[in-house]
């Protein structure tokens, strides 16, 4: 018997995974002060920001992005952004990458790469790619799925990585014919020319960004000129030598004023072009928070957002104190989901808990799975798919590893995602399925964040004629 099929529980129907298009557009300025406490940092927001009428219903319905869920290739898909809602009412949740030329080839499959459930929202799209053409082409077919924002990330050189990926498709296809018993071929099915989302970043998720500001520009404009939600940039704080703070504030500069770009989302690492790995690139720049903040004061027209090294709450409202306009959260939010989101709602914004268990959230999760397993075809996605976000839910509990092993045997034969259950949750405690959500003091350093004004690099001037046509 599944673990939680005799407590009593009272829920809204899951609504299927399919495409729901919402009319409402959801447009609103981003430009706006933030106080210290939770609750003033919300009221605030709403005494300053200017509403365009048509927009009053989508921004009233979701407060600001304070904090948010980095874009993550192979971990922020629906099945983890669902979980994520689950959890969390109020964060703001990004997409995976998706290259541009994918939309485009693929209108005649959009649901599978844009759909989502409207329970996601606040969702941001997150697009790639280095042609004007396709980038236009894919925000306007993505106009149909009503994302809240459109994120923007440079990917140089996509035709030839896509043109090494196709190569390197049809060597492990015929090393799969010939030698089927080491089942060689992993890569993803997708028609012959129509680019992997998942391939065509890899190794080059926007390390270039800044050193083409021009092109960025342009992009955010022709990217703005198709979509009636704001539009926003990710990048680094620097590449390689073109580290210096001026060379950052000239790449704000000249892409703000070439576009109606508001929104930076600042990485605090330089990347490192030499050939280290991401997972490197993520570890080996130092952080250097002291220039984003340097943007606050030397941008005060524009909303950053900051990124980088922030593990838990404690450490994203440090940075909120120091005045952050938001911070963003990547791998801390995937592997400890239940520590880290569980806190957002009350921590972050000062809700109140919701008091939902661990329980609840994965008999919901369960309609919604059910409701999706095979639906792509092929067996598409499995149980292991739709699973995998839940493998991080009981970090750190009691039974967390015996649910593990238990949920790798079950991967082999279970079909439902209730079967999967009533396999699987026998090892985890009853004491730890209806814990309430926010339970217990969440960990992090307060003082990350400690004297950051202190470091602030001298303030930029700005060379107009320099800065926008060099």
């Amino acid at each position: 018997m599944v673990k939680f099929s005799a407590y009593s529980l009272m829920i809204s129907s899951f609504t299927p995974f399919h495409s729901i298009i919402l009319k409402t557009p959801r447009r609103f300025s981003r430009n706006i002060p933030f106080n210290h406490s939770t609750k003033s940092r919300v009221a605030s927001y709403y005494q300053n920001v200017e509403l365009h009428t048509e927009d009053m219903m989508g921004a009233s319905r979701y407060l600001p992005p304070l904090f948010s869920v980095a874009p993550m290739m192979e971990w922020t898909d629906n099945h983890y952004r669902t979980l994520a809602r689950l959890i969390s009412k109020h964060a703001w949740l990004y997409t995976e990458m998706l290259a541009a030329e994918t939309i485009v080839y693929q209108q005649g499959n959009l649901d599978k790469f844009l759909g989502y459930s409207p329970e996601q929202h606040p969702v941001v799209l997150q697009i790639g790619g280095s042609k004007l053409e396709n980038l236009a082409k894919a925000t306007e077919l993505a106009n149909a799925y009503n994302y809240d924002e459109i994120n923007f990330k440079f990917v140089p050189f996509l035709n030839m990585i896509l043109f090494t990926f196709l190569l390197l498709c049809i060597f492990f296809s015929l090393m799969h014919f010939l030698f089927s018993v080491f089942n060689y071929c992993s890569c993803p099915k997708t028609s012959c020319g129509c680019p992997s989302p998942k391939v065509a970043g890899h190794g080059c998720f926007g390390v270039r960004l800044m050193l083409d500001p021009k092109f960025v520009g342009e992009a955010m404009s022709v990217i703005a000129a198709n979509t009636n939600v704001p539009v926003s940039v990710k990048c680094r704080i620097g590449v390689d030598d073109h580290d210096s703070y001026n060379e950052l504030c000239d790449f704000i500069y000249k892409v703000s004023s070439l576009s109606p770009t508001r929104h930076f989302i600042i990485h605090s690492r330089k990347a490192l072009l030499n050939g280290i790995s991401p997972a490197d690139n993520r570890r080996i720049p130092p952080l250097k928070y002291e220039f984003y903040y340097a943007l606050l004061r030397d941008f005060p027209d524009l909303t950053f957002t900051i990124n980088g090294g922030i593990n838990s709450v404690v450490e994203a409202n440090a940075a909120l104190r120091e005045g952050a306009h938001g911070v963003m959260v990547g791998r801390a939010a995937y592997h400890y989901p239940w520590q880290t989101l569980g806190h957002v709602d009350t921590a972050i914004y000062g809700a109140p808990s919701s008091g939902i268990t661990r329980r609840e959230i994965l008999q919901r999760y369960q309609e919604y799975g059910d409701s999706v397993l095979g639906k792509d075809g092929n067996n598409r996605p499995n149980i292991r798919e739709v699973a995998k976000p839940l493998l991080n839910l009981f970090y750190s509990e009691p039974g967390n590893g015996l649910w593990k092993r238990k949920a790798d045997s079950a991967f082999m034969h279970c079909k439902t995602m209730k079967s999967f259950f009533e396999e699987t949750l026998v090892a985890i405690p009853d004491s730890v399925l209806d814990a309430p959500i926010a339970g217990g003091v969440p960990s992090g350093r307060e003082d990350l964040f400690a004297n950051v004004h202190d470091f602030l690099p001298p303030q930029y001037q700005a060379r107009e004629e320099e800065a926008l046509y060099a």
